[in-house]
């Protein structure tokens, strides 16, 4: 059996890379969240145009790496939960996984809709031009503005809280591995006594 495959059958760390996906993705979303609210409390102007496309700019970026993520993640998959924990905290964490992969997918792909909707080019950073999604009317920009807004923004909340209110039970509670196994340049813990 080799090293990997040892410590992936013993509840090991996640890859580095899987660390650093993790870690990159978590900043810039949250990063996009305030952007996203306060490029909505922005009068119609310059100001909002160049915020616009700071959260278009974010956004693809989330999108672009959520892909790398799940592709890395399907190649190498994640390392199996400990034994200890129950069967439905187990499937409560698969869960939130599943609807964390629905947010990094799902809030960039509407932002993306609701953004072809409108009359001006896209670009990505000021530099890449991007294709608008074809044949998206107004009704269309309103269905896309819900989900976005609406669904998909609360459920990242709710995701949000449960995650780490998980990591921080499993921490400081169960006083267990979990949290170690995807925090970035942490020795194992120490947890005798």
């Amino acid at each position: 059996m080799s090293a990997t495959h040892e410590s992936r059958a013993q509840g090991g760390r996640y890859s580095t890379v899987s660390i650093l996906f993790h870690w990159t993705i978590a900043a810039l979303l949250i990063t996009q969240v305030f952007v996203g609210g306060w490029f909505s409390d922005l009068d119609r102007g310059p100001a909002r145009t160049q915020a616009f496309g700071l959260h278009f700019s974010l956004g693809v970026t989330i999108l672009l790496l959520s892909l790398a993520r799940l592709g890395w993640r399907v190649a190498h998959p994640a390392p199996p939960l400990p034994d200890h924990m129950p069967r439905w905290e187990k499937l409560l964490a698969r869960a939130t996984h599943v609807g964390f992969y629905v947010v990094l997918l799902g809030m960039p792909l509407t932002g993306w809709a609701m953004a072809s909707a409108g009359s001006g080019p896209l670009e990505v950073w000021g530099v890449l031009p991007w294709p608008k999604i074809p044949g998206i009317d107004r009704d269309g920009r309103e269905l896309f503005d819900t989900l976005h807004h609406e669904v998909i923004l609360k459920l990242f909340w709710a995701l949000l809280v449960l995650h780490v209110a998980g990591a921080l039970k499993h921490h400081f509670l169960q006083r267990d591995e979990v949290l170690w196994r995807m925090l970035p340049i942490v020795g194992r813990p120490d947890r005798k006594g």
